[in-house]
């Protein structure tokens, strides 16, 4: 059946579509799943990929001989394909590029008209073009995936509206590292008057360039210009676009939109790094976020705070600014009159947005001023081109919207003021040295006092709020640092893949570098993490206030938008099940180095139970959730699961267990009880692990013991513990240190809770020749005779022997 249904497919093919592949760059009847097509100097391949941890198919151009997988054009973004099936084929009855799976057509392009024999070639510039087999002219193609640009603007690449056709070309952003489909953030040229480049969040206006002044658009530093490549602005009665060349054609550069922060990034291949480089990111501060002091407000970066309202405006709610909050701008202070009002000149500004706005690009700067004069409406004006002594007449009607101090590249504004605001006008450069010089001497410290203790109390309040915490009787729980979104961001290449560590329950975790060379690691709350604004809190809470060489330290964390981080000391060697799990690695880790390593854990751990200022069981101790920095020193870390015991209390119990499948006291997983002692079983757990190098959950042995728990003890009553002993360690170890550890972790892992030693007991025991006692059965023992199980009023999620934490809830 399945051989005549692959011959049926074959058939229907070869009737169905056009003849085969004439070069590498060139396709003529189909591409499947596992085929590429590369472009002709072999910069750009084409062809199916999953991206990430994904299991769905798109097609996708991508840059070839780089080994960081960049993919910069997606086609089937909103319909992937679940399985290896996807063709990729030109109909040779209507000339479409069609993708389907298993016959059913998930994407398709159309072309401008019908070709007489098609090909679909890959372009160097990363451009897959249809075309007429015999016609290489750009302006015949038949259809163009430039025309359809996904969140990458690459160079050649026209981002605009074609006038004729109302073809709208924009980047639109991934929903996610993982998804294609498309997100909220787009960037493309608003058509107005007086066009310019925007980014729009959602259906509101997020960023904007400021439009172009005939140099380059009016809202992007000159100091920006980046000697890799040229920016190019085109407006005639067919078209408007904005594009870039490079200046090196041997380089590569591409422009990005990053669902994640919401921010456009420039970036350049570094061949030396092998890495890309950051050029630059937009918004690049908060006045460059639209509207960031609201209609008819002024920001000037370099002021604190950042707003202030325009000549002739004061604030609408001016409490609500005493909090910094700009958002409801300014107002006019008085009724303006048509008959007696003037204007003020503004130097260096990013002009108003242009939605509502009037253009003529023949008038004199005199002849606009009357013109706007003239008209009551006309709130501001000025020359659009600058070049040479100016030229042009642009009007602005209505609230003056996202204007800023642009001291690198600004345009002269002029601005609508009542009679009152005029008579000032001849002292005014006097006046503004005087208030300056003045504000420097007196109030400059005294305004940054104010604007970081606001802007502290507001971070804070927000802090507070997300922790559940109302009062400040509990603001000695906000002692931790707070980081900026775009630091962390840049920090981890906009939280790369290629920087990625791993991911757990919380979600991914990132490695980073911040300015000044630090290398952190950076933990990100995942959206979808079940209890991961749980777990967050409780981090947040507790390692803060946690110092001891043998625990991870939190360096601070990051609360803005959507995004919740934590930032942690970065450790270089990963985690001890990097090693002890792996024949390979196994051998970087002789037993001095785990015996060093199995001390400095129970340290840590005894540290929790007794030394902290507050006691602290971490209910998820695993060989994942210790941490080697570059000396293999072991720190603890992963406390979101962690509980705090105060006063006499020694036993808690819980409806909601958490915990990592395999290492769980049974008292704990059946019951909810839970105390240091399970701790102890768990670290029990992981000293047999680390002495024999396997891990207890899925641990299989011929003799049928059920897990490496049973395991242990059967060698032990036999009196051969030592054949526990990781091949990789036996010549290096120290056979009775080794016996002795051995001895201890039974110990730990008694039936009974009372029955184990508490961590300080194991720290002494570890360190001396002190006698010890005979362990007894081992809880969690499932022998031929004796099985403990689950109890029935239990729902347990399905566990995952890879050291996954899992949630078990008991019913009511």
């Amino acid at each position: 059946m399945a051989v005549l249904s692959f011959m049926l497919m074959s058939f229907y093919l070869l009737f169905s579509y056009s003849k085969i592949l004439n070069a590498d760059d060139t396709l003529s009847q189909y591409l499947s799943d596992g085929m590429t097509i590369i472009s002709k100097t072999e910069t750009f391949e084409l062809g199916f990929f999953s991206p990430g941890n994904s299991n769905n198919r798109y097609v996708g151009i991508w840059y070839k001989n780089i080994p960081v997988k960049t993919i910069v054009w997606v086609a089937n973004r909103e319909k992937p394909i679940n399985d290896l099936s996807g063709l990729l084929m030109i109909n040779s009855t209507t000339g479409n590029l069609v993708l389907s799976q298993n016959k059913t057509v998930v994407w398709s392009a159309i072309p401008k008209r019908k070709a007489q024999n098609p090909v679909l070639q890959l372009l160097d510039t990363g451009n897959l073009v249809l075309r007429e087999v015999n016609d290489e002219n750009a302006e015949d193609f038949l259809w163009q995936s430039f025309d359809y640009p996904s969140d990458t603007f690459l160079p050649g690449m026209k981002l605009g509206k074609d006038l004729r056709t109302g073809l709208d070309r924009r980047l639109t952003s991934w929903k996610n590292q993982y998804d294609p489909s498309p997100g909220n953030l787009t960037w493309g040229v608003s058509i107005t008057s007086y066009p310019e480049a925007v980014m729009w969040l959602g259906s509101k206006k997020y960023y904007r360039s400021g439009p172009w002044n005939g140099v380059q658009y009016n809202g992007k530093p000159i100091a920006q210009r980046h000697p890799y490549y040229n920016f190019q602005y085109f407006e005639d009665k067919n078209e408007v676009y904005e594009g870039y060349q490079l200046i090196n054609k041997s380089l590569l550069a591409r422009m990005v939109l990053n669902q994640t922060i919401n921010l456009r990034y420039q970036y350049v291949w570094i061949e030396e790094k092998k890495n890309w480089r950051m050029l630059v990111s937009l918004p690049r501060d908060f006045c460059d976020t639209y509207g960031a002091c609201g209609p008819n407000g002024n920001c000037d970066s370099k002021k604190l705070p950042s707003c202030e309202c325009l000549k002739g405006y004061q604030s609408k709610y001016p409490g609500r600014w005493n909090l910094l909050d700009f958002s409801d701008g300014c107002v006019t202070k008085e009724k303006l009159n048509c008959q007696t009002d003037g204007f003020v000149k503004y130097g260096d500004m990013k002009v108003p947005d242009t939605e509502y706005s009037w253009l003529n690009k023949t008038m004199t700067l005199e002849n606009c001023r009357e013109k706007c004069l003239n008209n009551c409406s006309c709130m501001a004006y000025t020359n659009p081109d600058v070049r040479g002594d100016g030229s042009g007449c642009v009007m602005w009607f209505g609230d003056l919207n996202d204007v800023r101090v642009q001291q690198d590249g600004g345009m002269d504004l002029y601005i609508r003021v009542p009679a009152s605001e005029l008579g000032s006008t001849g002292g005014l450069k006097w006046k503004i040295g005087l208030i300056v010089g003045s504000a420097i001497i007196k109030i400059s410290g005294m305004l940054l006092v104010i604007y970081y203790t606001c802007r502290s109390r507001i971070n804070q309040k927000k802090y507070r709020a997300m922790l559940g915490h109302t009062s400040e009787e509990q603001k000695d729980d906000l002692e931790l640092p707070l980081f900026d979104l775009p630091k962390i961001a840049s920090a981890t290449d906009n939280f790369s893949i290629g920087n990625k560590l791993g991911e757990g329950g919380f979600g991914p975790v990132y490695k980073g570098t911040l300015d000044d060379g630090q290398e952190i690691a950076v933990k990100r709350l995942s959206l979808s993490s079940g209890q991961g604004l749980n777990e967050f809190k409780n981090e947040v809470i507790l390692i803060a206030k946690l110092q001891h060489r043998n625990l991870v330290k939190l360096l601070g964390c990051c609360i803005q938008n959507k995004e919740k981080l934590l930032i942690y000391e970065y450790m270089p060697n990963k985690s001890l099940d990097f090693f002890i799990f792996d024949q390979t690695r196994g051998k970087l880790l002789e037993w001095s180095k785990r015996f060093h390593i199995i001390c400095g854990i129970a340290r840590g751990l005894l540290y929790l139970h007794q030394d902290s200022r507050l006691r602290i069981i971490h209910r998820d101790l695993k060989a994942g959730n210790v941490l080697l920095d570059s000396k293999m020193n072991p720190k603890i870390s992963d406390f979101g699961l962690a509980r705090t015991f105060g006063g006499d209390q020694s036993v808690a119990n819980t409806d909601r267990v958490v915990g990592t499948y395999g290492y769980m006291a049974p008292e704990y997983a059946i019951e909810g009880n839970f105390s240091a002692k399970s701790d102890v079983f768990s670290f029990g757990i992981l000293l047999l692990e680390i002495v024999t190098g396997k891990r207890n959950s899925g641990f299989y042995c011929p003799d049928d013991s059920f897990n490496l728990i049973e395991y242990a003890w059967t060698l032990w009553r036999e009196e051969r513990p030592l054949e526990l002993i990781d091949e990789c360690i036996i010549e290096s170890c120290n056979l009775s240190e080794v016996r002795r550890c051995i001895h201890i972790s039974l110990l730990c892992l008694e039936q009974h809770p009372h029955d184990r030693p508490s961590m300080s007991s194991v720290v002494l025991m570890s360190g001396s020749d002190v006698a010890l006692p005979q362990p007894q059965q081992p809880g969690f023992f499932i022998g031929e005779h004796s099985h403990i199980v689950y109890s029935s009023t239990f729902n347990k999620a399905s566990p995952s022997i890879n050291g996954l934490s899992i949630t078990v809830l008991k019913a009511r």
